[in-house]
């Protein structure tokens, strides 16, 4: 799909002498999960190959893309925030503006009949075609179009450039076939498919090459992964020996695939951390029910149960409070669920509808704004003092982290995290070590999301 876009000035060429060809400078800005920055990831893989150049400032870009996330309206609002934002230098020095990832496939229609603005639009399934619509777009003033779903696209042998540091993601398959009825990513994402194994341990060798310490294997419901005769638990046991890597963890799971092999491996696996993030979205079950969850509060339980059998593994939720036509007492059961299993965190949302879900089609959106923040406010709470007490229950311990970097509060400090996922911080009395290390750290106190400390004494 292409229009003429006459209002549209010629971007300026920026010329550089390590390319024999002319750059255009890209500015990214990626919104939502892991699975985004992961896609970021790619497409800076896609257009550094065509030889486009990036800067990491938006007002000196001829380009500027968003990477879009549709699960939340929140997500929603900060995107067409930020668009407003570049509408200036647009008009002023033609900056070109794409949109990218699931607001763009969810919302194609919306955002190009509307937003004149955008003059190139790519779902996730497209992003191969996203530096040819880029040259259309700043040389030729056409707008470009790309939303296809794919039953079949992996970017399997796309090496993603990414930005340093110890943790790194791996898509290890794409798309979803839940159909959760509060969730747009079938429909942004399409179906499931998974990755080639042997390019997945490929991607982790090169990872370990070149230094990173942790690897996380994503995927909309990561556990449902099947590759012929691999299965998510060899899987994720054979990324755990690859040499260099000192941590492997999964997200996002669902619990209607976790079989013994997997929670063996969490359990037994020493590479593999002792955390897994358990969605529970509701303990009631006609909610579940109405969620299109496939499982009972029952059977979520025993599967609670099944995972604490096996030994100290941490675990964390996602909750939806107000879901359509929840009443209070139905509410009141995911509270006696969070008091059952103490998590060892959550994240707690208030139901957002979104377009084109099953949902947004059949259940009314009744659950009053301000019954739906009081729910989630009650929730937050009750979950910071849970976290705080067992953070505080390790006061006087020795917790392994892995380091990543300076604390975000102070350049004095170290920050990593533990196995659990749980935050570290403490003081960089240590100058030998490094990021990538994995050190011992005495908790000496203890936040709802934070452990501070000093290092061991050996």
């Amino acid at each position: 799909m292409s229009q003429s876009l006459t209002d549209l000035p010629l971007v300026t060429v920026q010329k550089t002498e390590k390319k024999s060809q002319e750059s255009y400078r890209v500015y990214i800005e990626t919104f939502g999960c892991q699975m985004n920055e992961y896609d970021t990831e790619l497409v800076r893989s896609l257009l550094k190959s065509r030889g486009f150049g990036f800067t990491d400032h938006g007002e000196q870009a001829d380009v500027v893309l968003l990477n879009t996330c549709a699960i939340r309206e929140n997500a929603h609002n900060r995107v067409y925030a930020h668009l407003a934002d570049y509408k200036a230098l647009r008009s002023q020095r033609g900056l070109v503006i794409g949109v990218l990832g699931c607001m763009a496939q969810n919302l194609k229609k919306d955002l190009f009949d509307s937003q004149s603005m955008i003059d190139v639009l790519v779902g996730p399934d497209a992003y191969r075609r996203l530096p040819d619509l880029l040259l259309q777009a700043i040389e030729a003033r056409t707008r470009g179009l790309a939303v296809d779903l794919s039953e079949y696209e992996t970017y399997e042998e796309i090496l993603p450039v990414r930005g340093g540091g110890v943790n790194a993601w791996i898509a290890v398959m794409r798309g979803c076939d839940n159909f959760c009825t509060f969730c747009v990513v079938p429909y942004t994402r399409g179906r499931e498919r998974s990755r080639n194994p042997q390019g997945i341990l490929i991607e982790a060798q090169q990872l370990a090459e070149q230094g990173y310490k942790q690897i996380t294997l994503l995927g909309q419901n990561v556990n449902s992964y099947r590759y012929q005769d691999w299965d998510f638990a060899k899987l994720l046991l054979s990324v755990a020996e690859v040499p260099g890597i000192e941590r492997v963890r999964f997200t996002s799971p669902h619990p209607k695939d976790f079989p013994p092999a997997l929670l063996d491996a969490v359990a037994e696996h020493p590479k593999v951390c002792n955390h897994i993030h358990l969605p529970a979205q509701s303990g009631n079950d006609r909610i579940l029910q109405l969620m299109g969850r496939c499982y009972s509060r029952k059977e979520y339980l025993e599967l609670v149960e099944a995972i604490r059998r096996r030994g100290d593994i941490a675990l964390s939720t996602d909750i939806i409070c107000g879901f359509c036509s929840e009443t209070e007492e139905e509410y009141q059961d995911t509270i006696r669920l969070m008091q059952e299993v103490e998590f060892q965190s959550a994240f707690i949302f208030k139901y957002s509808e979104r377009k084109n879900t099953i949902a947004g089609r059949k259940h009314p959106d009744d659950v009053p704004e301000s019954i739906k923040s009081e729910r989630v406010g009650r929730l937050i709470e009750w979950q910071r003092d849970v976290s705080a007490r067992k953070n505080q229950a390790l006061i006087g311990q020795s917790v392994k982290v892995l380091v990543e970097g300076d604390a975000k509060k102070s350049k004095n400090q170290w920050m990593g995290h533990t196995e659990s996922n749980t935050t570290v911080v403490w003081n960089k009395a240590d100058r030998l070590v490094k990021p990538g290390d994995l050190v011992s750290i005495t908790v000496e106190d203890g936040s709802a999301s934070t452990l501070y400390g000093s290092p061991t004494s050996s």
